[in-house]
């Protein structure tokens, strides 16, 4: 192993352990980390937003394509930086206004033709025994999950009787799945801490052992 690689081994265990030492209570080590970590983070998105979206998908085109069109985009992205201007900060709000209703506009219908309608679709169709009783009960499950936790967001009828048991259920299923999505949280965690504990014995502990043998 060359100077080099060694010397990165050990940057990275320095860095490592100043996040880690978090646990204890925040120090300037701890901040150092941080803050380089926020910087060169920045600093990376600014790059790739450049490279990948201003030069790639506007400047290349209106020059090299001839689609001089990308000018408005490219001048409603200019008018954001009117918000560093107490004076002229109300500019921004036109480019603000169009992003909005146009991102809104395009993720509801990607939203609804790419996840609502399919799952839907699926939902309905598992009511069935092609994949044996077992199946068709989880189906069964997944559907009066889907249809209680539909009711208890129904707030035009106060939640009594039929509606208000149906309700309740719904709540259940919206527990259990906070729970599911948690835990999966915590474990993209925990595998993530296994990751860098497994870099601190192997790596630099092996880059340790080659130093002082």
């Amino acid at each position: 192993m060359t100077f080099v690689e060694h010397l990165q081994i050990w940057i990275i265990a320095f860095f490592t352990l100043s996040l880690f030492s978090f646990l204890y209570k925040d120090n300037p080590f701890y901040r150092l980390a941080e803050h380089i970590f926020a910087g060169l983070s920045a600093g990376y998105y600014v790059g790739l937003i450049w490279h990948a979206v201003i030069l790639q998908q506007m400047v290349d085109p209106m020059f090299s394509g001839g689609k001089w069109w990308l000018f408005v985009p490219g001048l409603l992205g200019v008018l954001m930086f009117s918000r560093f201007s107490k004076r002229f900060g109300w500019i921004s709000r036109i480019s603000l206004a169009f992003v909005m209703g146009n991102t809104a506009g395009i993720f509801l219908l990607a939203e609804l033709h790419g996840k609502v309608l399919p799952q839907m679709r699926s939902t309905m169709l598992a009511l069935n025994f092609e994949q044996g009783f077992g199946g068709f009960l989880m189906a069964l499950v997944v559907s009066a999950g889907v249809i209680s936790t539909l009711v208890y967001f129904y707030f035009s009828k106060e939640h009594k009787g039929a509606l208000g048991a149906v309700a309740k259920l719904g709540i259940w299923f919206i527990m259990i799945s906070f729970g599911a999505h948690f835990g999966y949280t915590v474990m993209a965690r925990i595998s993530l801490l296994i990751g860098r504990v497994l870099f601190l014995i192997d790596d630099w502990g092996g880059s340790i052992i080659r130093i002082f043998s």
